[in-house]
């Protein structure tokens, strides 16, 4: 497909797949059709609001999928014979706009400015100045978000184990 012609038809399908995604109280993140032979592919992704903290569950990852999928079924958005994804944007996903910032607020990141210098810490929040929004990192710097030129959350093993364990209790992770 033309470029243009793929991005009106990744429109076309977001505007089937987003009251779905909203009525499940989640943020549209990304809608891509993507040609594989005969067939299409719709990755759609979405992801917590942005005042969330925490990872989209499985349970609403798979309802959501269902009214996704329902609705798509109910219209001809997608012409022929298709296979849809529905995932989050996941644990790495590069940090480029300042929603991601917010979501990524209690984790391990790592930024690279745009004069080549370097920012590590844990993201406590983020705030609105007179120059946009900035990252606030745990004893470190407020880092304007629009000087951030790679922003990337740093997995960290032995968290991810705390809040399975957490979950796994019964307590929010």
């Amino acid at each position: 497909m033309a470029a243009g012609r793929s991005q009106a038809a990744d429109e076309r399908v977001r505007a089937v797949v987003a009251p779905a995604v909203d009525a499940a109280g989640l943020y549209l993140e990304d809608v891509r059709l993507v040609r594989t032979g005969s067939t299409t592919v719709v990755r759609v992704t979405v992801d917590l609001d942005e005042d969330v903290v925490g990872s989209l569950d499985s349970d609403t990852l798979g309802e959501v999928s269902k009214a996704v999928s329902s609705a798509l079924d109910d219209t001809d958005a997608v012409a022929g014979a298709y296979t849809l994804e529905v995932s989050t944007p996941g644990a790495t996903r590069p940090l480029t706009e300042p929603r991601h910032f917010r979501r990524a607020r209690t984790r391990l990141v790592k930024l690279v400015l745009d004069d080549g210098s370097t920012a590590e810490g844990r993201l406590v929040d983020v705030v609105d100045t007179a120059d946009g929004p900035a990252a606030v990192l745990e004893d470190g710097p407020q880092v304007p978000v629009s000087r951030v030129r790679k922003g990337k959350v740093e997995v960290e093993l032995r968290r991810l184990e705390d809040e399975a364990d957490d979950t796994a209790d019964g307590e929010e992770g």
